[in-house]
């Protein structure tokens, strides 16, 4: 399974939190479905340790559970965050007009995230992810991830929107409508996406979802891997 990060971006709104959700092109691994913005490792994201604020190497190693290399997920939460949504978490003395053109340029690859981080000194503040879940494709499949999810709330005076080639679209929604959507055939949405949408719809405000979070990793994340059944591919 290839190492990925996703982020479960929330704000909050009248009656319950929303989170931001992208829709993956037809020909992406998770073909026109909606999900939360994320995707794998890049080797950049071990490059740029030095501008992790908040999270030790040895910090992230033991939130994951890992012998090493655990910020290199928190590098890629943010990165993967930025590219698809345009959300930075991180500090930058660039102007939008400037920001735009660096998450245009990483996304057509003329643009290396350590390259980026290194020339603006961006401080990416890995604090304001908060891990809470980890599955692993189920064996058998062509394409499997080992992707681990971490919350963060839309930063102050930041926007969302989705990026174009590999996304199609995007929205806020509550948890509950994106569920129901699905339920209504409206939305195409995957089983861990709807799993974690389940445990985010039980939930009131973004202030109680990191502490939710908060509290998972303080105690623990188990690993989800489900067994191939057709029903989790829908």
């Amino acid at each position: 399974p290839r190492p990925s990060s996703t982020v479960v971006l929330v704000r909050d709104a009248s009656d319950a939190p929303e989170v931001f959700m992208v829709k993956r092109h037809e020909r992406s691994s998770f073909g026109s479905a909606y999900a939360f913005p994320g995707g794998v490792l890049e080797p950049a994201d071990s490059k740029v340790h030095s501008y992790c604020s908040g999270v030790t190497a040895s910090g992230a190693d033991r939130q994951l559970d890992v012998a090493g290399g655990g910020l290199d997920y928190f590098s890629a939460a943010v990165r993967e965050l930025f590219e698809e949504s345009g959300v930075l978490l991180g500090g930058a003395d660039l102007s939008e007009q400037a920001l735009d053109a660096a998450r245009e340029a990483l996304n057509d690859h003329s643009l290396g995230w350590d390259q980026f981080v290194a020339e603006n000194n961006i401080l990416m503040l890995c604090d304001s992810l908060h891990y809470f879940s980890f599955w692993i494709t189920p064996e058998g499949l062509p394409k499997r991830y080992s992707t681990r999810f971490f919350l963060a709330r839309l930063p102050a005076g930041q926007s969302a929107r989705h990026c174009g080639g590999e996304l199609t679209d995007s929205c806020w929604m509550q948890a509950a409508q994106v569920l129901r959507a699905n339920r209504d055939k409206t939305m195409r949405v995957h089983y861990p996406t709807r799993q974690t949408l389940e445990r985010v719809a039980q939930i009131d405000s973004t202030a109680e979802l990191l502490t939710w979070a908060r509290h998972c990793a303080e105690k623990g994340v188990v690993c989800d891997q489900p067994a191939c059944a057709p029903e989790l591919l829908r």
